[in-house]
């Protein structure tokens, strides 16, 4: 007698052996997602998100965005200090428009089971030449949800 197995069935499986391997510390194949791709992961849409908030000054948005460690280590600093990098963010950080563009030209989001890194590489070229910058973002990926961490 031939036995088959409902699709339903199958991919819970596959799901439950994937979660087993992860929590178990069993290798989960590396992936790497380039440009738009790197924008439909959870990771991703995150990072955008927390870019943009960052560039408008809502800094608080921006840290609900982030693992509890560092919601932690962000209210232990003192306010003064919170100020000044608060600042520093804001001035420096893109808008979530512009960081998607970014992400769509020269992004890569490296997934490696519960971690992630995205990788984003900007060109400025004006009448004194060109340079070329690098950011990354870490994440932490547990299951459906991915925070900023570091």
């Amino acid at each position: 007698m031939k036995r088959t197995q409902s699709p339903h069935r199958s991919s819970f499986t596959l799901a439950a052996l994937a979660a087993l391997a992860i929590a178990s510390g069993t290798a989960v194949a590396k992936s790497e997602l380039k440009g738009a791709a790197a924008l439909d992961h959870p990771c991703g849409k995150v990072g955008v998100q927390q870019m943009g908030y960052l560039h408008t000054g809502n800094i608080d948005a921006a840290n609900r965005l982030s693992t509890p460690e560092m919601q932690q280590q962000w209210q232990a600093m003192p306010a003064k200090d919170r100020a000044m990098m608060a600042d520093m963010a804001k001035s420096m950080s893109p808008s979530s428009d512009q960081y998607a563009a970014d992400i769509r030209k020269n992004g890569m989001l490296v997934v490696d089971g519960a971690k992630a890194v995205l990788t984003v590489q900007t060109t400025h070229k004006d009448a004194n030449g060109s340079s070329t910058s690098t950011s990354t973002q870490n994440f932490h990926f547990d299951g459906k949800q991915c925070l900023v961490s570091r």
